[in-house]
């Protein structure tokens, strides 16, 4: 079946853009110029010639051996700015305050980006020994429990081109920089449905996360609690694990209704 681009090839240029942009977002690979023609029924110049105003835009930007387009940097930062403050923002803030207040640790909403896990949102704990990280903040894919959760969803050659354009750099002794043993979390990860960053990015930090649960069996939202690892161990953060849960499905109830029969973050 055609994409909704062949439909409204009589509509307006900035329109036919928009919908061009719906289908890209839609992908977890790079794409070619050959593959949207026969995805969209559209003609081969036209698509040429609306690929080439995204990627003069910054929304696409071309990979390899420049036959290959994916998401540009332009566009994935539109992306982060509607995912840290969409009308859902509040609710989500919410549920995440909420279980802050029932666990009292810190707890983050994470959303993949690129080859990084960016902070949506963010509750700190009234306890008085806690670490700093702010909505904004970035944390490298390997060594973050929610980041780990992600890579599982990959299939293994998505995470074989994610992590060739990234260095697997040391953080502390516990950075995971062998791929055969990150594999082997990963493969953990993906049978548990939780991941653990066991002081991986920074010192005494420890952190669980779970995935949000997406209406099409993928997510990119993710929710995590972390202390310091004076205040808790591996074995207490398990304990947390259904309340961590509760929450992941209400945040998941809140995206389902804003966006009725499409989760924008499956």
């Amino acid at each position: 079946m055609k994409s909704e681009v062949a439909k409204i090839d009589g509509d307006t240029p900035t329109m036919r853009l928009l919908a061009l942009l719906e289908v890209i977002a839609e992908k977890d690979q790079f794409f070619t110029l050959q593959g949207l023609v026969e995805e969209t029924g559209l003609p081969k110049p036209t698509l040429h010639r609306m690929l080439q105003q995204l990627e003069a835009a910054g929304m696409l930007q071309r990979d390899g051996d420049n036959r290959q387009y994916g998401t540009g940097v332009r566009l994935r930062r539109l992306a982060e700015t509607l995912l840290m403050n969409n009308t859902v923002h509040g609710a989500r803030h919410s549920v995440l305050s909420q279980l802050v207040g029932e666990i009292d640790e810190s707890c983050n909403i994470t959303a993949l980006s690129g080859n990084e896990v960016l902070y949506l949102d963010r509750v700190e704990t009234t306890a008085p020994l806690r670490f700093y990280l702010h909505p904004g903040s970035r944390v490298p894919v390997h060594a973050s429990a929610s980041g780990k959760l992600f890579l599982a969803q990959m299939s293994p050659a998505q995470r074989k081109r994610l992590l060739a354009h990234v260095p697997l750099e040391r953080f502390t002794p516990n950075t995971l920089i062998d791929l055969d043993a990150l594999e082997s979390e990963i493969e953990r990860v993906r049978r548990d449905g939780y991941a653990f960053d066991d002081e991986e990015f920074l010192p005494g930090l420890i952190c669980i996360a779970v995935l949000v649960p997406g209406a099409k069996g993928r997510s990119n939202l993710g929710i995590a609690i972390q202390a310091p690892t004076m205040r808790l161990t591996s074995d207490q953060a398990l304990q947390f694990l259904p309340a961590l849960q509760r929450a992941a499905k209400a945040i998941a109830a809140i995206d389902a209704e804003a966006t009725p029969g499409n989760s924008a973050f499956a």
